[in-house]
């Protein structure tokens, strides 16, 4: 009889700080700096998705990503066998897997309709309920510099897009925000499976869970994508995966709260895309708006590398 998704998650996740191991010395700036990487990653990635789910349905989108994403870790499969990819507990990943496609359905659904800056600022909640949901069922400590590096971190990103957060996603940006949470869930779920299984690992049941998941929506709006889409979503596999192993890196670690901060520099690696591509100049608010995402990043930053010496 198999093992409900619900009760492998709750083994998954420990009950106690006290079940989690310690981070190591200089581990925390080590996790932000993955997470830093991660962020590059996915800047690169949202905008092709966005791009693409301009042009097909957006579950088909969502689908071919994972199934891209499974596939350019094939090759690494083959090599070290098939056997050092088997984790120590499918429930978790499935029911990762299951939460985490729950909010692509709803990011996608969203995703054309809403405007950059809107949907970057919608995004941007996740860290925040990270944080949350990383002392209510991790058991970590509250550590109030880190709650106020996120939140001078979402004042930043609040600043950089209030010129044109007119709301104009309407309620596809509800649909977006609703979204984060889960997400925020899925990330809780693969900090606890880092106790359990390398970052690799996680990576590929992700792709495959969510291929998966997505597969019954995909085919109910099924159409072939071009030649050069194709390509586009190989990009995406690629870009996803080494995105979701920096973040996985990070998480196995640090305390999830500590490396939440550094995601608010997301920002200024999305206004440096739109100026390179689409020659979007950033404006006096982008720069205040970054400058205060900066410095509460860089504080924070420093003040976990002198604790943690």
């Amino acid at each position: 009889m198999s093992t409900p998704p619900q009760a492998a998650a709750a083994r998954a996740l420990p009950a106690t700080a006290a079940s989690l191991p310690l981070p190591a010395a200089g581990s925390v700036p080590q996790a932000m700096l993955w997470m830093l990487a991660s962020g590059l990653l996915f800047t690169a990635l949202n905008a092709l998705l966005r791009s693409l789910a301009q042009q097909l349905d957006p579950f088909v989108v969502q689908f071919l990503r994972y199934a891209a994403g499974a596939l350019a870790m094939l090759p690494f499969i083959l090599r070290s066998g098939f056997a050092a990819y088997r984790p120590k507990g499918l429930g978790g990943q499935l029911w990762r897997g299951a939460v985490h496609a729950s909010g692509l359905v709803l990011w996608f659904f969203a995703i054309p309709h809403v405007p950059m800056a809107e949907m970057t600022a919608l995004g941007f909640t996740t860290p925040l309920f990270i944080m949350l949901g990383a002392i209510l069922f991790l058991g970590e400590r509250m550590v109030a510099a880190r709650w106020l590096a996120a939140l001078a971190g979402f004042l930043g990103v609040l600043v950089v897009v209030s010129p044109g957060l007119t709301g104009a996603g309407g309620p596809y940006g509800l649909v977006m925000l609703a979204s984060s949470p889960l997400f925020a869930a899925s990330f809780l779920i693969t900090k606890a499976l880092t106790r359990r299984d390398p970052p690799q690992v996680i990576v590929v049941w992700q792709a495959l869970t969510v291929m998966l998941f997505s597969l019954p929506l995909a085919l109910l709006a099924w159409d072939w994508p071009t030649p050069l889409q194709w390509g586009l979503f190989l990009i995406t596999g690629i870009l996803g995966s080494a995105g979701h192993f920096c973040l996985t890196r990070a998480f196995s670690l640090a305390d999830l709260s500590a490396t939440q901060p550094v995601k608010f520099l997301e920002l200024l690696w999305s206004a440096g895309a739109g100026f390179l591509v689409w020659g979007e100049v950033p404006g006096p608010a982008t720069l205040l708006g970054g400058a205060i995402i900066f410095a509460a990043t860089s504080w924070i930053a420093r003040r976990e590398s002198r604790r943690r010496r």
